[in-house]
């Protein structure tokens, strides 16, 4: 899969129209409250600045239903833009109307231009075509730099794209990353290769479960999916959190994996969700009624952290307990330590076990946190990205 990326093409005085995945999180009063999405941008958007290009940046953000919403406004990641590079940012009130037009037409050599919310036009996520020629028709290259949106084909994803016909279409740095990690580590690991499973539904992760037991050593089960697996082996699971109507699926997904799948053999439980419920850990489907399980006990932590000690390659998706409730944190804790100690190529699969290893100050420490929680998991399942697909190959 390997794709032209920005490095490949001449920006010097022209007008370059960069994806970026901007969907940053903000408070009630507008404010970023998480920057990382915007920082990762940075290596792309100085890599055209150094050499000459114009920039226009286009990216949604939270889910308006098709029409303008102030609360959903990309003003913001334009002033947060500008404070992080230090320079002025332009900000267009539209995406393809007539303010877009005239400052896309003023924009001159070291220039960033933001356009108001791609969802604010219904032509977005339905991938309009007309919608999608309007955009390409203010660039001379495109380039893709939003990982977390690349399992889409919203009209910035691909009929954009395909709109720009001959002219140059390359991924930015931060795309080129994921794909080198999600994609080509997973098809050709230093061995043994683990997974690290964990999260609430085994429905989520069903696809993902089935396409790494066929390729992985071993595939560890942490967080509440684990508790459907002991109600599949006929198990006590009190009140924990399952899924009944996946039982055949885990059972189905056991026989598959064999020793493969390797599944706890502790739990660590409350009576209620709560740091001051009446706490035990007790074997791994012997939860007593009236108690629930809220993370891996220390038995499992332990032997989770002995086989990423001698793993190779290591993927890791989804919290092992409650991570945002101390004390059922410590098995997530447990698992981001050894990856961070660990010598292993270290791929965090985005969403909450991205968090944990960002709060925990162990980001630099590990090969690859992904960007995009869906878009990896639709990766580590091997799902081909139509929106990747059609950039340029290298």
């Amino acid at each position: 899969m390997a794709k032209k990326t920005i490095a490949d093409v001449d920006v010097q005085n022209k007008t370059v129209f960069i994806r970026v995945d901007f969907n940053v999180p903000l408070d009630d009063h507008g404010n970023i409250t998480d920057d990382r999405r915007i920082l990762m941008a940075l290596p792309t958007l100085k890599s055209v600045l150094d050499r000459g290009g114009k920039i226009i940046l286009a990216s949604h953000l939270g889910r308006p239903k098709d029409s303008p919403d102030p609360k959903y406004t990309m003003k913001p990641t334009a002033i947060r833009l500008a404070a992080l590079l230090g320079k002025p940012v332009e900000f267009a009130t539209d995406t393809v109307g007539q303010d877009a037009k005239a400052k896309v037409a003023a924009l001159k050599t070291g220039d960033i231009l933001v356009l108001e919310n791609l969802r604010f036009q219904p032509g977005e996520k339905n991938g309009d075509e007309t919608f999608a020629q309007e955009m390409a028709s203010f660039a001379d290259i495109y380039v893709n730099d939003a990982f977390g949106t690349c399992h889409r084909t919203d009209a910035s994803m691909y009929a954009l794209p395909k709109a720009m016909g001959s002219k140059p279409k390359v991924c930015g740095f931060l795309v080129e990353r994921e794909i080198k990690y999600l994609s080509n580590a997973i098809a050709n690991p230093k061995r043994p290769f683990v997974a690290i499973i964990g999260g609430k539904k085994v429905s989520d992760k069903i696809m993902v479960i089935k396409n790494l037991l066929g390729i992985c050593d071993q595939v560890l089960i942490g967080g509440a999916m684990a508790y459907t697996f002991s109600l599949a082996k006929g198990e006590k699971v009190g009140n924990s959190l399952v899924e009944k109507d996946k039982v055949d699926l885990a059972k189905e997904l056991m026989v598959l994996g064999g020793d493969k799948l390797v599944l706890p053999v502790d739990t660590h439980c409350s009576d209620k969700f709560a740091a001051d419920g009446n706490k035990k850990i007790v074997k791994a489907g012997d939860i007593p009624d009236g108690f629930e399980g809220l993370d891996i006990g220390p038995e499992t932590a332990k032997l989770y952290v002995e086989i990423v000690k001698g793993a190779k390659t290591v993927v890791w998706n989804g919290p092992m307990g409650v991570s945002e409730l101390p004390p059922f944190d410590e098995g997530t804790k447990a698992v981001a330590q050894a990856l961070a100690d660990s010598d292993a190529v270290s791929i965090i699969g985005g969403g909450d076990s991205a968090a944990a290893i960002q709060q925990l100050g162990f980001a630099d420490r590990v090969s690859h946190v992904s960007t995009g929680g869906g878009a990896s998991l639709e990766m580590l399942e091997g799902k081909k990205f139509a929106a990747v697909d059609i950039l340029d190959e290298a």
